[in-house]
């Protein structure tokens, strides 16, 4: 009789065979509805109202009277929101993977910073192409990550030092972006404010298309990073027996989490704590022992997709930038994921445990 682990059923291509997570394939399915769902619906609803079956129409190619509102306005802006979302919510997931620690997401630890401290202060300089600003981004990001990854680095990366020195650079980065704002032009710097909250406003095909081109290259390093990742979640000792290089999984992870971030980041702003809470769900969604990176990426871009929704209707004719709806929810996350990580050190302490 073979064995299994629990949990699991073997799904055979044919002479191929794999193991599947059943609770993780039937969360990516649920989700992977509830999304679709969420499209249609963010294609329907605007100042004026589409038929779904109108709506469907132009998504899939056919002629509409409603081509205009669906195929031009809504559809692209939406596609630029799915694939930010999916990219924050992967790269959230690779760095709390590798720092082991839920607080870890690239806005809390100056990568979104990084990118927007050069990105900002490359509009205050007269730099104002779309094609140009997303390099720079991902540069600004990269840059950010490589000093918080050497300073944090101490004959091995531990977890702790990783978050307080990432914070401690997000903090001065987002002063030197202030800076770059006080010395700007003002429409610049109203420009850049905007930019700076996360914003889907105005974005469309010229957006989206480098973004999937960028993310589909991307594709073959992030099936490398979901085997990866396993060897970086098992304590260092056992992952080392098993043959793992980890200072070079841990940093092949790292750089692949950081130009997600930036790439994102470059195409919609720092939009707050959707890399924060996307792998968190998933986790709990899923109980497995690592962030699942394809549950991840489809509740990101459901974050995304339902908060720009409710960013453009709130409060119509006025749309708000969908940074401020994704921060009205993440703030009290990250609040209560604060306290609960104080209560879990304070109950092990007292069991004679250590932090």
């Amino acid at each position: 009789m073979k064995l299994r682990p629990a949990g699991y059923s073997v799904l055979r291509l044919r002479k191929a065979a794999f193991l599947l997570h059943r609770r993780s394939a039937a969360a990516a399915v649920g989700l992977a509805l509830l999304l679709a769902a969420s499209c249609l619906a963010y294609l329907c609803i605007g100042e004026s109202f589409v038929q779904p079956a109108e709506a469907l129409k132009v998504v899939f190619g056919q002629p509409s009277p409603d081509e205009l509102v669906v195929g031009t306005l809504r559809e692209p802006r939406m596609v630029v929101g799915l694939l930010v979302g999916a990219a924050f919510g992967i790269a959230g997931g690779l760095i709390q993977t590798v720092a082991r620690n839920p607080l870890a997401s690239p806005d809390i630890i100056g990568i979104s910073q990084g990118a927007s401290a050069l990105t900002v202060g490359a509009m205050t300089l007269g730099v104002t192409s779309a094609t140009v600003l997303p390099y720079l981004s991902v540069l600004g990001g990269v840059v950010a990550a490589a000093l918080v990854y050497v300073f944090a680095w101490r004959g091995g990366l531990h977890a702790t030092r990783f978050v307080l020195i990432g914070i401690g650079f997000a903090i001065a980065l987002r002063s030197i972006t202030t800076l770059f704002m006080t010395k700007g032009d003002y429409l610049v710097a109203q420009q850049a404010q905007i930019w700076m909250t996360g914003s889907l406003n105005g974005r469309g095909w010229t957006e989206a298309a480098p973004l999937a081109l960028t993310l589909l290259v991307l594709l073959p390093f992030v099936f490398w990073a979901a085997r990866a990742q396993r060897s970086v979640t098992m304590d260092d000792d056992t992952a080392t027996a098993l043959g793992a290089r980890l200072g070079h999984v841990r940093l092949g992870l790292v750089l692949l989490g950081v130009v997600l971030a930036s790439v994102a980041t470059g195409a919609a702003g720092p939009v707050d704590f959707v890399a924060l809470l996307a792998p968190q769900i998933a986790r709990r969604l899923t109980r497995t022992a690592q962030i699942p990176l394809l549950c991840s990426a489809l509740i990101g871009a459901l974050i995304l997709v339902l908060a720009d929704l409710l960013a453009r209707r709130l409060f119509s004719p006025t749309e708000l930038p969908v940074g401020v709806l994704t921060a009205a929810v993440g703030a009290p996350y990250l609040i209560w994921l604060i306290v609960r990580s104080h209560s879990v050190r304070s109950r092990s302490v007292r069991n004679g445990g250590t932090s």
